[in-house]
């Protein structure tokens, strides 16, 4: 393969919106349910209840929406760089986990985490640089 630097713009820019996508849909999922709160029994009724308050929250539907920009943009890179590539470059959002975690859904995030997710950025950085596809196209 030919190291083509708009292949490496191109992967890059999706490796982000990879990590951003796919964490913000996940927070969003979470502020919706913690909005909507469980049920408190599971008779049809009460089901058919929050099965309504979940269709009509806005941030389910906003995390969804999310959900399936980060699932086109994987689906994506995966047709130009390898898996083993994409799958530990994608571990940066693990940091955007904990940045929206703490800023959006208000929780703590103690040191250790903080030092975890500073262990597994590097590990990012060192992936982020090796070459993206290390196979031949058949």
């Amino acid at each position: 393969m030919k190291d083509s630097p708009g292949l490496h713009l191109k992967t890059y820019t999706l490796l982000l919106f990879i990590a951003f996508f796919a964490p913000l849909g996940n927070v969003l999922l979470s502020k919706g349910m913690r909005g909507i709160g469980s049920a408190q029994d599971w008779a049809p009724q009460g089901l058919f209840h929050i099965l309504m308050r979940i269709f009509m929250s806005g941030y389910i539907w906003l995390g969804i929406a999310c959900l399936l920009a980060f699932f086109v943009a994987y689906m994506l890179v995966l047709t130009w760089a390898d898996y083993s590539y994409v799958q530990p470059a994608s571990a940066f959002s693990y940091a955007v986990v904990a940045v929206l975690g703490l800023f959006l859904l208000g929780e703590r995030v103690n040191l250790l985490r903080w030092s975890g997710i500073v262990v597994i950025c590097f590990g990012v950085f060192i992936v982020g640089h090796t070459h993206p596809r290390t196979t031949e196209k058949r």
